[in-house]
């Protein structure tokens, strides 16, 4: 089986999977923002601000872990992705964004997991840098570590889904 078999692709909403964590792209005080933030802050109900606020907040490409509260997901995994400047340092700290909400999940034996496209909203990544970034992370994580048994891209709008799609089916010609 390829680790991309362990990969899928889903539009809609990150805030109802049933999935055992959803990656949140927080701010670096993860006290809540706008775009996904926002809206898992809102679905989750404000034990999950309560919770964020004895974490001391979360340095870029670094993740933290919290209860999902009133999610259907238990578990939250909050991560700061860059905001797109154009950066040297700016592929590193997104794919870090992804192999340390991969390490964390793998160590507390999470089996699903769904990340939205961090940075790609108000931190203006451009979709088509960092679905390969996303994508190539993940499949180099998996390849090491049989968990998260599944991991779920969940992409809000059609044109996220299309690009993740075309950059899926690129990794699926390299490793058939």
């Amino acid at each position: 089986m390829s680790v991309l078999d362990r990969i899928e692709l889903h539009q809609g909403d990150l805030t109802r999977l049933e999935v055992d964590a959803i990656v949140n792209a927080a701010n670096s005080t993860l006290l809540g923002g706008g775009g996904v933030d926002g809206a898992i802050h809102r679905a989750a109900g404000p034990q999950l601000l309560a919770e964020c606020r004895t974490l001391g907040g979360c340095p870029t490409g670094e993740a933290r872990l919290t209860r999902g509260y009133r999610l259907p997901a238990p578990w939250v995994i909050h991560t700061v992705g860059p905001v797109y400047r154009g950066a040297p340092d700016d592929p590193r700290l997104l794919a870090d964004c992804y192999r340390n909400s991969l390490e964390l999940a793998a160590a507390h034996q999470l089996r699903r997991i769904a990340f939205p496209a961090i940075s790609c909203g108000v931190y203006s990544y451009p979709i088509e840098e960092a679905a390969p970034i996303a994508l190539e992370t993940t499949c180099a994580f998996l390849r090491r570590h049989p968990l998260p048994a599944r991991v779920v891209f969940v992409l809000f709008s059609p044109e996220y889904y299309r690009v993740y799609q075309q950059e899926l089916a690129r990794l699926r010609e390299k490793d058939p």
